[in-house]
This record gives C-alpha cells, sequence and structure tokens, in this order.
C-alpha cells in the first residue's frame, strides 16, 4: 500500500470528508501535453487531474526533511491527537510554500533533484541564517538519520518540475480552501 494524498472538503461535513470532484484539478492535465516533461511529471499531474490526489509515499522523506518536521504528508500531528489526519488548507499553504522556495533554490543547481544536491542546496540556505551553526547541525543528523544501515543514502530521483507540480497541488487546496486527507 502507501500513503494517498486527496483533497476534501473542508471543513468535515458530518462524519465523513467528501473528496474534491477531480474537475477542480482538470487543468493539471495540461502538464502531461509539455513538451521536455518527465514521465514521473506527467504521470504525477495527471493523477491529480484525474483524481485529486497524489501518491505521498515518495515524497514523505523528503517534505519532511525540507519542512523539518516528521510525517508532514501523513498529517501525524492531527492523528496523534486523535483527530483525522487531515491537513488544513493553512497546512496545505505551508507545505506548497516550503516546497516552492526548495525548487527556486535548487534551480541554480540543476533540474535533477537527488538526495545529494538536496543536501548541498540545504547546506547553502541554512549557512546563511542567524543560527547556522546550530542548523547545520540540525540538517548533518537529519541527513545521515535518512542514510541506510550501510550509510547509502536514500536514492531520491525528482525533478525539479515534478516538485513544482506536488507544491501546486497543495497550493491550489490551499487557495481554494480545501483540505487534505492523509490515507494510508
Amino acid at each position: 500500500m502507501g500513503l494517498d494524498n486527496v483533497a476534501v472538503h473542508w471543513p468535515r461535513t458530518g462524519r465523513f470528508y467528501d473528496p474534491v470532484a477531480p474537475a477542480e484539478f482538470v487543468d493539471f492535465g495540461e502538464i502531461v501535453d509539455l513538451p521536455r516533461i518527465s514521465a514521473p511529471t506527467a504521470a504525477l499531474a495527471e493523477l491529480i487531474a484525474k483524481t485529486g490526489t497524489i501518491r505521498a509515499t515518495a515524497y514523505t522523506e523528503l517534505v519532511d526533511l525540507l519542512l523539518g518536521l516528521e510525517g508532514v504528508l501523513y498529517a501525524t500531528d492531527a492523528a496523534a491527537e486523535d483527530e483525522d489526519p487531515v491537513i488544513d488548507p493553512d497546512g496545505c499553504s505551508w507545505i506548497a510554500s516550503g516546497i516552492e522556495r526548495f525548487v527556486a533554490a535548487h534551480r541554480p543547481t540543476g533540474e535533477a533533484v537527488t538526495f545529494e544536491s538536496v543536501s548541498t542546496v540545504l547546506r547553502a540556505l541554512l549557512g546563511d541564517g542567524r543560527l547556522a551553526e546550530q542548523q547545520l547541525r540540525w540538517l548533518e543528523s537529519r541527513l545521515d538519520a535518512l542514510r541506510d544501515e550501510r550509510g547509502d543514502p536514500p536514492q531520491w530521483n525528482f525533478t525539479c518540475a515534478e516538485l513544482g507540480v506536488l507544491a501546486a497541488f497543495y497550493r491550489r487546496c490551499a487557495e481554494r480552501g480545501f483540505a487534505v486527507y492523509a490515507d494510508a
């Protein structure tokens, strides 16, 4: 199985969240026809256009690292409080903003987003802050925690365009007042 992030109407009415009609995301299908679009980017855009859903499993570690929390796309804070695992519109805006800022900072490095490129970009971003030394130590501990028992990093293979589509999904939810239900 895996984690799906499903756009739902906010707030909940009754016992369940109502999924948002895919028509709210139909324009994502236009991305598929863009020249030189990667297959993963096209697949993500097409899935969003058809279902209003993201298969979020592949992005969880990266989004957690970018936003500095764990379980962001799982909405674990809400689940821990015996609430539904839902990311409200403000949370969607926060996720979109974090991914958008990262993509903008990554573009000068290149289109391919790998563990190594993410590490380089985040080190540069955090190295300029007020608490640079402390933040860089935190980053190194997070990067080390992502390595497997042999010390190998995750094999991330994203593109800036793909992450841009991911951010656009959460941005659309935020702008239209939708929430995202974490269906694991």
